[in-house]
Parts: structure tokens; sequence; C-alpha cells
């Protein structure tokens, strides 16, 4: 597939523009990522400097080769051999529904085909209530979902996302993406599995407005966690990155990582955790070693990779940072093919929300 990738470190919006925009030509699609201060003035530009393209960004952290940057502009474009469709889901909070006919449009525009087509997506919120929603279209035509959540917005200010020049709050922007000369591919990494013990909770009590577990067993989520790891109740939170909860589907684990403990014990998490779920507490495997069977996965997947797009957890972000393990990761993904990330507050993948996860679209 034909991809290309341009970088800018200036601070000033227009002329990181004007950097990015001479090492990219006749894009059918632009997806940028950017400081959270420009991303107004740089979508404005880009839609100047790209007329004939469609463009969906957002603010935030981006990879690409050994370094992360929530400060940079990081733009990526899709040429000829692309078909290509953008749109908007407005009112996550609200009625997602009622935008669901654009994207089955823009799915008709592209006349997917099986391993040959991705949705791609940045959203700002309600991010179980989006994927059921985009999956009512997606799922009928076996079109696979990878996208991530909005992060690092400054407090106090809103969440954006971009279509075309347009920013948009409570929303997701998308680009439903066709290859025409190889595959895609998707795949996800996940570093966590169910501790040695293999101990099995039921969630007994949940307020999913507010993603939290009230009760575990019918105690207190965070003492049934801090009892278990024999920790004290204030440690619970801190212990995320070695030790988050997962949601047990069969022999399938999605990640649900808690941010603080709420009244009388409960903890609130980014991920919704629905009553009698099943809950184990995981632990940290070799991410190393784990991360190599991924990239011999990929290889063994996928021909002559051109490039790869891939989202991955803050949580996951601040463990290899503070591992001092994030530059070796970004190099070994980029020892495959051309990679570029972003850092998402959390992940959607095919069906699902997740969080402390990596994953990734592989094009051909």
């Amino acid at each position: 597939m034909q991809v290309s990738v341009a970088k800018s470190n200036n601070s000033d919006a227009a002329s990181a523009v004007n950097e990015v925009a001479a090492n990219i030509r006749d894009p059918k699609l632009l997806i940028f990522i950017c400081a959270y201060a420009n991303i107004e003035e740089v979508s404005e530009n880009l839609c100047k400097k790209f007329p004939k393209a469609e463009i969906i960004g957002t603010s935030g952290t981006s990879y690409y080769e050994t370094k992360a940057s929530d400060q940079s502009l990081l733009a990526i474009g899709f040429g000829a051999d692309t078909e290509v469709a953008v749109g908007v889901i407005r009112g996550l909070s609200t009625c997602p529904i009622a935008d669901l006919n654009g994207l089955e449009d823009a799915v008709n525009k592209v006349s997917p085909e099986n391993d040959k087509t991705v949705c791609l997506e940045f959203c700002t919120n309600e991010e179980e209530r989006l994927v059921t929603t985009m999956n009512v279209i997606l799922g009928k035509r076996n079109i696979p979902l990878v996208g991530g959540t909005v992060f690092g917005v400054p407090a106090g200010k809103a969440s954006y996302v971009v279509v075309n020049g347009q920013l948009y709050e409570d929303a997701c922007c998308y680009a439903v993406v066709k290859n025409k000369s190889g595959r895609i591919l998707t795949f996800s990494e996940n570093i966590y599995e169910p501790r040695s013990s293999n101990k099995k909770h039921v969630a007994t009590k949940v307020n999913l407005a507010k993603k939290e577990i009230i009760t575990l067993d019918n105690r207190p989520a965070a003492d049934v966690y801090a009892e278990e790891l024999g920790l004290s109740r204030n440690q619970v939170v801190d212990n995320v990155l070695q030790c988050p909860l997962g949601r047990i589907v069969g022999d399938k684990v999605f990640i649900s990582s808690m941010y603080e403990i709420g009244n009388n014990g409960s903890l609130i998490n980014y991920k919704k955790i629905n009553e009698n779920d099943t809950i184990s507490i995981l632990q940290l495997m070799d991410y190393d070693a784990v991360n190599a069977d991924t990239r011999n996965h990929i290889k063994s997947q996928a021909n002559h990779i051109s490039f790869i797009f891939s989202v991955n957890c803050i949580y996951r972000h601040m463990l290899f940072t503070n591992e001092h393990y994030l530059e070796k990761f970004l190099g070994n993904m980029g020892g495959i093919g051309l990679h570029v990330g972003v850092v998402g507050g959390g992940e959607q993948y095919k069906n699902q929300h997740v969080n402390q996860t990596m994953v990734c679209a592989v094009f051909e």
C-alpha cells in the first residue's frame, strides 16, 4: 500500500503543516495526531494544503521511529491505491445510532472485501456504546474496527476529533479504508494473564454509568483485590500496571483498568463491567517475549508489510517508559515495517473496548 509519513516538531501550527506537507504527495486519506493546543489550526491548514484528501485526526501522543511525542504533528498519507470514506458519529453519550446511515454509506462507497478493508477511528468517550453501534454496520460486512480513545487532554478541556476540518466533541471520527494492492490484517497484544491461582470472582453489583464495580462476590471490590494480593486498600490503584482486572469470556481476557477507589471500597475503571461478569485479577507477563511473539505472528501472516498503525494504551506507555523499554519496543515494531502509533485512553478492537492492550492494523 502506498503510505507516506511526515513529522514536524515545530510548535507553530502553520509551520508544522508546511513541513509535513512537503513530504506527503496527493494523499487520498490523511490521518493526523497533533498537540492539543494546535488541533484547530492544524486541521484548518491541512484542509487548505490537501483540499482533495479525506482527513481525520485528533490530539495526543504519537509514536514514530523510536520516539514518542505529545507536541509534534504526525501525518500519515494514504496514496492512490486506497479507497476511503470518512465520517463522524456524534452524540456518543446520547444517541450515536442517528449517524449510522453515514457509516453505511461510507462502507458502501469503498465496496469492502474481506481482509482488504478496515475501519480506523478515534473517539472521545462512551466506547462500549460506540463499538456496539458501529458493529451494527461493520459486523455484517466483516470489517474489523481498530481505534483508540483520545487521551492527554488538559484538565477541564474538551476532547476533540476532526473530520475534514470540523472539530467534534462527544463523537467519533472514522475512516473506512480499502487496500487495492494487498491485504489489511488486524492484531491485538495482551501482556497480562490470570494469576497462577486462577481465582475467579463475580461482579455482584456495578454502576455502568460510572464504570464502577461496587462489589465482587458481594464484598467491596477494592477489599477483594487487596486481600488476594496482600495489599492495603490504598495500594490498589497504584498496582494497576502490574495487576489490572480482567473480564473473562470463555478463553479470552478483556482488560479493565481501575483508576480510582470509590465510596465504600468500589473500583472505578476505564472499561465497563457488567453485573455477573466473571473477573480475574491479572499478572504482568514477560512483555518483551510477548511482543516478539506478536511480531513473529504478524510476519508469518502478512506479506510485504508496507505500514503498521497501532494504538497503545496509556498504561502500556507508562509501564514501558518506567521500565526504560519504550524505545526498544518502538524499534522492534519498526523493524518489521513502517510503524506509526498513537497512545489511547482505551482501545477499540473489532467488537470490544479494552484497556492496557495494543491493537494494530497491518497493511500489505
